[in-house]
């Protein structure tokens, strides 16, 4: 076990529970823990502050607490070889009853582990250059990329090296495993906002500026983004960074995190609230103590926002090749398709398999003679689509009450279901995004969605029963945050009401106008009344 750091901020007697748990013991030493005890002794043996600290080893306790876990797999930047999937589905067979789950943070889930599994488990990932370590717990977690870096044809840089360098320095540092709270970071020089920057603790986005008489491709720097039950977009930094900068102020900004964010309460602990309560401005005079002067903010190379979807075959940089968007239905599939998903990416492409945001998934390079074959395998024409149906295409969820502890609801085959039904009840030629998500903590990320559903208990004549509050106008393209509506549907009604509203929109939009654009022209009041007629009349 290393030794412990004295933090500056030990002696606050104001600091919450977790933080005293982290002075005891780092969340790092759980894993020597685990794979010396706890695998040997069982889950009865795991001491509770430690099953705390299992997150650290990107680990969670799954429902119902009866001794299996959720495990999360880091993909940096959303990329991965075949041979690494291949390790995974191996995993998923082995020990996790076939399932392997793709997370709007680009990663990997297992569930159904058993604590007596890790150790191999461990080593197995080790041994394909994996980790599930910080994937989880109050450290800096997953880093969100572009799944295309290296041949987007809308990237002005690869960012592959720097994504490695900040999984380099950032993995197993006991200097930033001991945060107040989760950290997110994104780096991307897609131009259509790959890695969500604005919904990101810190996030880097492409940029250039003329210095010296040379026009210099960097980034741009933004800080206290965020979701859950008080959401804020991150506000960007007046400075411009060189790609050589980039490890050395995202260590400066996650150091103002660790040492200046708030400990006290752990619902007031993320970066947004320092930066909310700081500015940006007295934040960015902070971070050049630290790391030195920064060039000041060149031009903003970021034209919108995709939304992180890639579907179909697309002309890749390198002339001749092609990349393939596929949909995988909210995220979920079984350890043989990712097995033929890592044998198509080596027969068709370049070996390399892109895991994006919106849970769905890429494969690579593939050589122009090659797409009129990858069109007929199998999985592609009956699973995972080029050209999925409209709304099974743009259905997120999160785990929910299935494996989740903090759900309220089951989120992810009623999310499945539901976008089948809509798909079969509507006849739509624009996306329509529909995010689901089981709590406020919003790992399906409802705030960003055109319809966000958030799951919640109502009570009725019947007893409590499953229910959603409702939320319109989500995009970063603006950005904005979606809106909630005056209205809270139960499960059985769900399906219905979501076609009547969507036929609103569809019967009143303009040509290929995107619904959160529709919101916005014609006001939060008109959905409104759209919704009290519905409920009105059902």
């Amino acid at each position: 076990m290393a030794e412990r750091k004295q933090w500056k901020w030990a002696d606050d007697p104001s600091l919450n529970k977790m933080e005293l748990t982290k002075l005891e013991k780092d969340g790092l030493d759980v894993i020597e823990t685990i794979i010396n005890t706890y695998s040997k002794e069982g889950f009865a043996s795991i001491e509770p502050s430690d099953m705390d600290r299992f997150k650290w080893a990107g680990i969670y306790q799954q429902r119902p607490k009866d001794g299996h876990f959720m495990m999360r797999v880091r993909i940096p930047g959303g990329i991965m070889t075949s041979e690494q999937a291949r390790v995974l589905a191996k995993i998923a067979q082995d020990y996790g009853r076939d399932l392997v789950d793709v997370t709007t943070r680009q990663a990997v889930q297992f569930h159904w582990l058993t604590v007596d599994t890790f150790p191999d488990i461990f080593e197995r990932l080790a041994a394909a250059g994996l980790s599930s370590f910080e994937a989880c717990g109050d450290c800096p977690r997953q880093i969100m990329g572009n799944p295309l870096a290296g041949i987007d044809p809308h990237e002005v840089l690869d960012t592959r090296p720097i994504v490695a360098e900040l999984e380099k320095f950032f993995l197993l540092n006991r200097d930033f495993s001991n945060l107040p709270r989760k950290y997110k970071m994104s780096v991307s020089a897609n131009i259509y906002n790959a890695a969500h920057a604005q919904i990101n603790d810190l996030a880097f986005t492409p940029a250039k500026k003329n210095i010296a008489g040379e026009e210099v491709i960097g980034f741009h720097v933004w800080v206290g983004g965020g979701l859950s039950a008080k959401p804020y977009l991150a506000k960007q930094l007046d400075v411009f960074v060189r790609p050589e900068e980039v490890v050395k102020v995202a260590a400066g900004v996650t150091t103002l995190f660790r040492d200046f964010g708030y400990r006290q309460k752990r619902t007031h602990a993320r970066l947004k609230f320092l930066v909310a309560d700081w500015g940006p401005e007295k934040f960015k005079e902070e971070l050049i103590k630290l790391v030195g002067e920064l060039e000041t903010s060149g031009e903003d190379l970021t034209k919108g926002w995709n939304g992180g979807y890639f579907y179909g075959l697309h002309e890749q940089r390198q002339p001749g090749y092609y990349y393939a968007g596929l949909s995988v239905p909210v995220g979920r599939m079984n350890a043989a398709e990712l097995i033929e998903l890592a044998r198509l990416a080596d027969e068709y492409g370049d070996g390399t398999i892109g895991t994006c945001n919106t849970q769905n998934v890429l494969i690579r390079h593939i050589a122009k003679e090659k797409v009129a074959a990858f069109r007929e395998e199998p999985l592609i024409v009956n699973r995972f689509k080029l050209k999925p149906d409209t709304f099974v295409g743009y259905a997120v969820s999160c785990t929910g009450t299935e494996y989740c502890n903090l759900a309220l609801v089951e989120t992810k085959e009623r999310m499945r279901l539901l976008a089948q039904y809509l798909d079969e009840h509507i006849e739509l030629d624009t996306p329509l995004r529909i995010h689901m998500i089981g709590c406020p903590n919003s790992c399906g990320q409802r705030q960003i969605a055109d319809i966000g559903l958030q799951g919640i208990k109502v009570k009725t004549p019947e007893g409590m029963v499953e229910a959603f509050d409702i939320h319109v106008g989500g995009t970063l393209e603006v950005p904005q945050f979606n809106r909630k509506l005056n209205a809270r549907v139960t499960v059985d009604r769900l399906g219905d009401f979501l076609v009547q509203l969507i036929t609103f929109y569809k019967e009143e939009r303009l040509q290929g106008e995107e619904y959160w654009r529709y919101v916005e022209r014609v006001g939060l009041e008109r959905i409104q009344e759209q919704v009290d007629s519905i409920l009105q009349t059902a």
